[in-house]
């Protein structure tokens, strides 16, 4: 930081109907003096932010909670973002001129207009790519599949892209998701980079090798659905399954609507199914496999890829998941096309003869530091500073 300037004080507003990855901004901003609040849709504020710096709109939370135990998983969705303007008209009553203001798609487009008139930057969190490359890939796969319901709801889409023009910088976790708005008009100097910090505190390599008992058993975590390449992997699995027929496949119990016709299909292949786990015993669970896979279309940062290779785990994703930005192919995974299921198999069959042969102990695939918060917070102020958001003349 350039010591001929001084950092003005509690001037970030962050705002988010749910806690979000937004909140580790918030928090790297509160402990510099940078935040002046918090604001969220819910009854409870955030770890880390003090009750003075948070701002409450639990009706709107409770709204959307309501919608989700009475309506489809996608009506219930589209509902929540109908939502979005009615907290963003709450954020926007209380901003001051000057005020910095951090958010993601189209939940406040009016406060985000109201900032950049009032002296103010505008960072919006990309943890996703561009809406029209979200749109276009993720339309495009759901019409492959044919499936009944768009990637997102289209008012939500309509005013994520209204967003676009009043955005002065991108929070970008991965390359992924900065090639996607550098290839639709945005200069380099915008994109900020926030590789989302993890606790890996649970996630560590077994402390004994591989038992010699174990079938091949590839995993891949967190929810199932066409964003996330659920037909591929599965494909991919099938071909291995048919050279390695005592193989199995680990996966979550969390199907999206977009992917349960699909996964009928595959019901023959001998799948060992999981609930959502806390993270100790997660960590375990992928401790105790082979190869993770991920073979997402569109994805911000695949922090499930991350705790994988933590665990010693190679990975086998596509360039679309972000994590791809931590892998030496070879060394500890591959990088595939995507939608591209023989591709997967072939990787997957290419790291089970190494791991399947191996005695040793796995080790850790990379250093965790990189996505501590210390090392985020220090990368984000750093940035901030860099670009003039935080400084102003002695």
């Amino acid at each position: 930081m350039n010591p001929s300037y001084k950092m003005p004080k509690e001037n970030f507003v962050v705002a988010t109907p749910g806690r979000s990855v937004c909140d580790d901004n918030a928090r790297a901003l509160e402990h510099h003096g940078l935040l002046r609040f918090l604001a969220l849709a819910t009854r409870n504020g955030s770890k880390g932010i003090p009750p003075e710096r948070t701002r409450l709109k639990p009706a709107v939370g409770l709204a959307a909670y309501a919608a989700a135990r009475m309506l489809s998983t996608f009506a219930a969705e589209s509902f929540r973002m109908r939502l979005h303007p009615w907290f963003d008209h709450w954020v926007k009553k209380q901003l001051e001129p000057g005020n910095h203001i951090i958010s993601s798609y189209g939940y406040v487009n009016a406060s985000f207009q109201w900032v950049r008139k009032h002296g103010g930057k505008t960072l919006l969190d990309g943890g996703n790519s561009h809406p029209e490359n979200f749109w276009t890939i993720l339309s495009e796969e759901h019409k492959r599949w044919n499936c009944p319901y768009p990637p997102v709801a289209r008012h939500h889409y309509e005013r994520s892209m209204a967003m676009m023009e009043h955005v002065d910088y991108v929070l970008s976790p991965s390359s992924f998701v900065s090639r996607s708005f550098l290839e639709r008009g945005f200069k380099p100097e915008q994109m900020i980079r926030n590789i989302y910090p993890l606790d890996l505190s649970c996630f560590k390599p077994p402390t004994e090798g591989r038992p010699k008992d174990r079938p091949l058993t590839i995993i891949s975590t967190g929810a199932l659905s066409l964003r996330k390449g659920a037909p591929y992997m599965l494909e991919a699995f099938k071909i291995v399954h048919q050279k390695h027929p005592s193989a199995r496949f680990r996966l979550t119990n969390v199907v999206q609507n977009s992917a349960a016709p699909i996964l009928e299909k595959y019901r023959d292949l001998p799948i060992d199914w999981a609930p959502s786990l806390p993270h100790p015993q997660l960590a375990q669970r992928l401790q105790n496999s082979d190869i993770f896979v991920l073979a997402s279309l569109e994805e911000g940062l695949a922090r499930t890829a991350l705790e994988a290779m933590a665990c010693g785990v190679p990975v086998i994703l596509t360039p679309n998941t972000g994590a791809n930005d931590f892998v030496e192919a070879g060394k500890i995974g591959e990088v595939v096309p995507i939608r591209d299921p023989q591709a997967i198999a072939d990787a997957i069959l290419k790291w089970g003869d190494l791991i399947m042969t191996r005695s040793t102990p796995p080790t850790r695939m990379f250093d965790p530091n990189l996505i501590s918060f210390e090392s985020f917070e220090a990368d984000f102020i750093s940035q901030l500073a860099d670009r003039g958001v935080l400084n102003s003349p002695a």
